[in-house]
């Protein structure tokens, strides 16, 4: 008889091909990035290319059927996709937020990661936590959600309203920041299905910056959510659970989307510069000294960010720097595009050109927490604490 051969372990997801692929989508992605811009539509087309390319799963663990590509590898791909269109990298990096920090994401069962993570392989499903709201503002400045759970013998059932939440026309999963009705109330987060009834999309977002990013008001009207997708809600004020992996990954990601907009806008700059051939000089504008040297300065803003990003992604930066690495790449950003906006006058602004749109979208990685005041404000008191056990 011929021995039977034991069972071989099916092989991991292979990473694709990067070098490859990104620089098509990036081309793809800005195609019609001014049309999404104009409309304020959301690019779903953009997430089916991503789909296809393997890149949903990218940073979620390989046990889970994900990719579980490092932080290096997920900037690599934010990078290009914000440089096509940003909308879609924001709405990409909290897909990669949340993947890559499963495994410290306390209050998760294993079966509902798997859930998320399979949707994500299979179908594409998108995640982001919906937390701001109309009169407490961002989360992160400390306060009780208005949102409401209650208990009852079906589940839970949300009510509430949350504001900016960013892909909201195309997310799966809603991870919705939330209290509890009890008398000594608990918050923390529901994990919420598209499919649940109860639940509404008004489509508020008409914003200046990202007009892509359907950031729009979600409604929560009873929305009944399974017993087991509640995430462990806490009492309010018990010690703050901070996911060290999750800080890290966003002090990254996020400010390398402005990052990459700086970089589309300094690229259009260049090319103006180059074609630019007034009558009265009778040579392009890149032959004057003036614009040599502005190029030169957003260029070395430019190079600080690449330095700084790569050197925090690579761990050569201690985590407590994330939040100076955000406040930095943000400011060199918007700053290298408003030199270039400085210079081209009409031009610039003229909606038949992206340096506007570039401009416009730059400023909107001020919003994104931590803010620069906060940032700076913890620096000061640590540099303060540390002075005095010296």
């Amino acid at each position: 008889m011929n021995a039977v051969s034991p069972a071989r372990p099916a092989p991991e997801p292979a990473l694709p091909d990067l070098d490859t692929i990104l620089p098509d989508l990036t081309a793809r992605f800005a195609a019609t990035a001014d049309a999404h811009d104009r409309d304020s539509s959301f690019p779903f087309e953009n997430f089916a290319a991503l789909h296809e390319a393997g890149l949903l799963a990218l940073t979620a663990p390989t046990e889970l059927g994900g990719l579980g590509a490092d932080l290096p590898t997920a900037l690599k791909v934010i990078q290009a996709v914000a440089r096509g269109e940003p909308a879609t990298a924001l709405v990409l990096t909290m897909q990669y937020l949340f993947h890559g920090s499963l495994h410290g994401r306390a209050g998760w069962p294993d079966h509902l990661k798997a859930l998320v993570v399979d949707d994500a392989v299979r179908n594409g499903g998108l995640i982001n936590a919906l937390r701001v709201e109309p009169d407490l503002g961002t989360p992160a400045r400390g306060g009780l959600p208005a949102t409401v759970a209650r208990h009852t013998s079906e589940g839970w059932r949300i009510s509430g309203r949350k504001i900016y939440s960013t892909g909201s026309p195309a997310l799966t999963w809603m991870v919705v920041w939330a209290r509890t009705d009890e008398e000594t109330p608990r918050v923390g987060g529901w994990l919420v299905h598209r499919d649940t009834p109860g639940w509404r999309i008004d489509e508020t977002w008409d914003h200046t910056g990202l007009r892509a990013s359907g950031s729009h008001d979600v409604v929560f009207e009873d929305a009944l959510v399974p017993e087991d997708r509640a995430l462990s809600p806490q009492p309010l004020g018990g010690p703050p659970h901070i996911d060290q992996r999750f800080a890290i990954w966003s002090s990254v990601l996020t400010p390398a989307i402005y990052d990459s907009v700086a970089r589309a806008a300094r690229d259009w700059f260049v090319q103006w510069l180059i074609d630019r051939k007034p009558a009265n000089l009778g040579a392009s504008l890149a032959t004057l000294p003036r614009f040599q040297e502005l190029v030169g300065g957003i260029d070395a803003l430019l190079l600080e960010n690449r330095v700084l990003l790569s050197a925090a992604a690579e761990g050569r930066l201690a985590p407590s720097e994330g939040g100076l690495v955000k406040h930095l790449v943000t400011e060199n950003a918007i700053a290298a595009v408003e030199k270039a906006i400085a210079a081209t006058g009409n031009p610039g602004l003229s909606r038949h050109n992206p340096l506007q749109r570039h401009y416009r979208d730059v400023l909107c990685g001020r919003v994104h927490t931590p803010q620069s005041d906060m940032v700076l404000m913890g620096a000061g008191k640590s540099a303060f604490a540390a002075a005095g056990r010296s």
